[in-house]
Order: C-alpha cells, then structure tokens, then sequence
C-alpha cells in the first residue's frame, strides 16, 4: 500500500476535511469556492478571477491530460489554492508539457486530494462560501509527513482561517492589472480599442483580435484622459477579482467614459458599469463558477450556454432612471447577467463570452461589439437596443 502525506482543509464554520498532499507542499489561506467545469482546470487557475481563493473542482477525476503552455490564460496561477477528489499524477496528451503536478510545484499551487467534495460542495451551497486553510502536514512534520493533525492543530488552522482578511471590501484589482500598457499584436490593422485590464484573460484579447480589433491594455487606475490620449474607437472593461465595490477609481472613470465610446463589460466590468451608473452590487450566496450556466437573451428569446466565473451581482432596480435595460437573466436563479444603456452604446454581460473554458455560445458578443464601433463611428445610433421593441429611451 502506497503512503500518502497527509493534509486538511480547515474552514472558518469549524469544519475540516482530512485528505492527502498534492502540488506544491506547504500552507494557504483563502475563500473557498467551486467550480462545475468538467475540463479547463488550467484555465481555471490561471484565471486572475480567481485570485484569492481556493478552488474545488467537482469532477472528481482532474489532471489526466496535463498541462499545456498554450492554455495559460495569464502568466502564472492566481488560485491560492486548489481541491479535488482525486488528481491524477499522470497524464496523456501530446500538447502537454508536464503534469498537473509538477505545473503546480513549479508555481508554488498547495492542494489537497482524496476529500469528500460532494459534501464540501453541498456544505457551501447550503452556507455560502467560507475562507478555509489547506495545510500539508510534510510542511509543518517535515520528519513525520504521513501521520494525522492532532485536533490542537486542526482548531489552529480554523483560527486562521477565521483571521484572514474577507475579499468583501478589498480592491484585489490592483494585485492582478498589468503595470505598464502594451498592444496586442494582430495580422490585420482594425479598431482601435483600449482594455481597462481588472484581470484580464488572454483569450478575451484573442477573440477581440479575431474580430478585426487592435487591442491595447491598460492598467485599472488608467484615467479617461489617458484612455483618450490613445484615440480609440471603443472601450473594453475586463473581468477581475475581488469586490467590485472596492475599485472606486475605476467606477469614476467608467461614468466619465459613458457615452463617449461604444463600451462592452464583462464579468468585473458589468458590475463596474452598474456601479458607475449609480446602482449597486451584492454578495451572491456561493455564486456562478463553471461552463454550463443557462442564460436567456431577453433580445431574441434563446437560451445561451455560458461560462461564469463571479460571487457578485448587479442590482439592476437600484439604477436610478433606467440607464440600464436588462437583456439577459439567469435561468438557475434569475440574477442579472446581462444590460444595455438606454441612451448609449454601452453594454455588458455577467459571464465569460470568450469561453476559456466552456461552450462558444456567447462569442457573438464580440462580433456585437464591432458592429457597435462601425455604428457609433457611422453616426446609426445603437442596434442593441434597436432589436428590443417598446424600449423607453430609444
């Protein structure tokens, strides 16, 4: 029988599941959450969303095809820490580099195996998320790695996880941005559009680029004037981590932006947008994390398949006036995940439309966001809003 080095994951409620080590040896501290998603657990830890917490993965079987460089959304994991039934320490798969494993002792990735996450999971969606402590036991026994955390020890890491600042309130933008503007390099000369980076993916760049835009990223504390500076033709908010009530300055410049480019938000910068316009957010229970979230588009009638990865939504009643119609809700439990201006070419959605990973049902919003800059260059008012009949406004 094989001796595996023992770890636990301890939560703020009391709680603390015993399992085996995985990844980098060592300890960590965060929120804990899941995500639903079969595959992408590259992309998911590389996902500066992400930054912060400590990732469960549902499917109990994660590692077997390895990790691929090509499949970095950013450059390095921002996960704090990582959770599975089981990881596989073998894979197969001709674009891998190396396995899941030696990608996260590389990347300094603590984990822990062989935990009942069916009843974490049920745990957190009955209770909402909790901060937790993966700890492995070979880091704090380096001499005796295979034996069991006495309770005097377990009750020590709830204390901490109890102790650790709550992501409610923090900006963790600042942590993820980059710190220097930079273009993205494209085959084709297009649109013009700066990316206010709050953590942004590289496939979003990606698919920008594909749809004829020359993407040019720039840091979260940008201001309108320098946004302007750079004579664009659109204006792109990213996704992020962290409160979206937190990012003050970003708020003030989206409202000082309003109306003056054709603008698309996602995830972090939807809620930016309602931010700016005078609504407000809340704290979901545990949140959308996966690739299998079912979303209406109130503009056509279908149902979208879409990748999400937030714990925070978008009051859309708390806007004053009506700046913002919605035009896409959530079937699982009706929270907003998608909103056009009334007035302006302005609009966002809630979820991850460049799928990474997930289903390609919502990469049309990029096409939607070219055609937005082609109008509003044009002087043809806003076909988003024009495909919504009886709308007050337009």
């Amino acid at each position: 029988m094989i001796r595996k080095e023992r770890a636990i994951l301890a939560l703020e409620d009391g709680t603390v599941y015993r399992g085996y080590a995985f990844g980098h040896r060592g300890e960590t501290v965060g929120e804990v959450v899941f995500n639903t998603s079969m595959t992408g657990y590259q992309e998911i830890m590389t996902d500066p969303s992400y930054n912060g917490q400590i990732v469960t993965i549902t499917y109990p079987h994660v590692g077997n095809y390895g990790v691929a460089i090509y499949d970095m959304e950013s450059n390095k994991p921002y996960v704090r820490g990582f959770i599975s039934r089981e990881f596989s320490g073998e894979y197969s798969n001709y674009r891998a580099q190396q396995s899941l494993e030696e990608f996260m002792q590389l990347h300094g990735v603590v984990s822990i195996q062989g935990i009942d996450t069916r009843a974490l999971v049920r745990r957190l969606r009955t209770g909402g998320v909790v901060k937790g402590v993966i700890a492995h036991r070979s880091f704090t026994h380096p001499t005796d790695p295979y034996g069991e955390f006495s309770p005097e020890e377990e009750q020590v890491y709830v204390q901490r996880a109890r102790d650790h600042q709550d992501i409610d309130g923090h900006d963790m933008t600042r942590e993820v941005t980059t710190p220097l503007p930079y273009a993205f390099p494209t085959l084709r000369h297009g649109k013009r559009v700066v990316l206010m980076d709050f953590g942004i993916k590289h496939t979003i760049i990606e698919r920008l680029s594909e749809v004829g835009i020359e993407p040019i990223v720039v840091p979260a504390q940008t201001t309108p004037a320098q946004i302007m500076a750079l004579q664009p033709h659109g204006l792109f908010l990213s996704n992020g981590p962290g409160d979206p009530a937190a990012p003050t300055y970003a708020h003030k410049t989206a409202w000082e932006m309003m109306g003056l480019l054709p603008t698309f938000g996602i995830c972090l910068g939807h809620q930016i947008l309602g931010l700016a316009a005078g609504g407000t957010t809340f704290k979901m229970k545990f949140g959308h994390r996966g690739g299998n979230q079912p979303v209406k588009n109130l503009l056509t009638g279908t149902v979208e398949i879409t990748s999400q990865n937030h714990g925070y939504a978008v009051d859309i009643d708390s806007i004053p006036g009506g700046a913002f119609i919605p035009t896409h809700v959530n079937l699982n439990d009706g929270t907003l995940e998608g909103m056009a201006h009334s007035r302006y070419p302005v609009f966002s959605v809630q979820y991850h439309p460049e799928a990474s990973p997930g289903p390609h049902d919502s990469r049309y919003l990029f096409e939607r966001f070219i055609q937005e800059i082609d109008a509003f260059d044009g002087g043809s008012g806003t076909p988003i809003l024009k495909a919504m009949p009886g709308l007050k406004g337009v």
